[in-house]
């Protein structure tokens, strides 16, 4: 998790300095879901995110130079610069990549899955996707799909209280996510998505579920995004309490108050092995050479 908090929070650096050009969506605060979930998943296992999905790469084992590399737009070993921020993949490691487009991975993962089901290769696919895509009818769809051909396929939603700028409370009624995606008739879960061992207990029954072959779930994990919903948001819309109570209840924060003094100082060397590991990222990032204008009609169809 600390990986992932160090990661973006160094992101937000390279982007302020200009090193990153274009959009970022930074999940700080949300760590514990892609941690929680990809704890239980096997190398041949694959995960689809949204542009909101740094973390969920990192998890997946994607290095954190080459993640840089391709935000930077340079010749990174993940898609050449071509994808940056927003859209990169890594098939070397299963991670299916992230999508601009709310909601649209989750129909790429439900192929996935069912190429996993055919096979019957026991892997298992995850989608996550934000509370605003549960609006979304192919993401609705999907869930029908998914039960109805009994795919290993589990649905996470990182409900973090708003969808973009607007609070999901104003855009749906009901109990909650998990409740709706209920009626589909898919097992479903809510689950405090900054309580660590709580997101680790349920992504187990999820993912063992799926390698038995009994079929998707969805997850809807309670969390609250503590940066903008992208590099320019003035997040006007927010109150400062909101913010203030939320970093006092993210992940990171409550492992750190519920230990004793003793694990606590071993969080400390963990933080000071992390803040190198991720300089040192960010320089062999800056190695990586600006791709050769000659190619850049390469992989466009048209």
């Amino acid at each position: 998790m600390l990986r992932i908090r160090l990661f973006e929070e160094q992101t937000q650096k390279l982007k302020e300095a200009g090193e990153i050009p274009g959009s970022i969506h930074l999940a700080i605060g949300q760590e514990a879901i892609p941690v929680g979930f990809c704890r239980g998943l096997n190398i041949s296992d694959l995960v689809g995110a949204t542009y909101r999905g740094h973390g969920w790469a990192l998890a997946k084992g994607v290095p954190a130079e080459a993640i840089f590399a391709e935000m930077m737009g340079r010749e990174s070993k993940l898609n050449g610069g071509r994808a940056g921020s927003p859209f990169f993949s890594s098939s070397a490691n299963g991670f299916l990549g992230e999508n601009s487009i709310v909601g649209g991975g989750v129909p790429i993962a439900a192929g996935a899955a069912l190429s996993a089901r055919n096979a019957e290769d026991g892997r298992v696919v995850i989608t996550s996707f934000g509370d605003g895509a549960m609006n979304q009818g192919v993401v609705l769809e999907t869930i029908n799909l998914a039960v109805v051909m009994s795919l290993p396929l589990v649905f996470v939603v990182e409900n973090n209280v708003y969808s973009e700028m607007t609070p999901i409370s104003s855009m749906m009624r009901g109990e909650s996510l998990a409740s709706r995606a209920a009626g589909f008739g898919i097992h479903s879960y809510s689950v405090d998505g900054n309580n660590p061992l709580e997101v680790i207990n349920v992504a187990q029954d999820s993912i063992n579920r799926a390698r038995q072959g009994n079929g998707p779930t969805f997850v809807e994990a309670h969390t609250i995004r503590l940066a903008g919903h992208y590099s320019g948001d003035a997040q006007q819309y927010r109150q400062v309490t909101e913010l203030r109570d939320a970093w006092e209840n993210e992940p990171l924060a409550r492992m750190r108050r519920n230990a004793d003094q003793s694990t606590n100082d071993f969080y400390d060397t963990i933080h000071e092995e992390v803040a190198v590991e991720i300089q040192v990222a960010v320089a062999q990032a800056r190695n990586f050479s600006d791709p050769d204008p000659s190619t850049a009609g390469r992989h466009v169809y048209g």
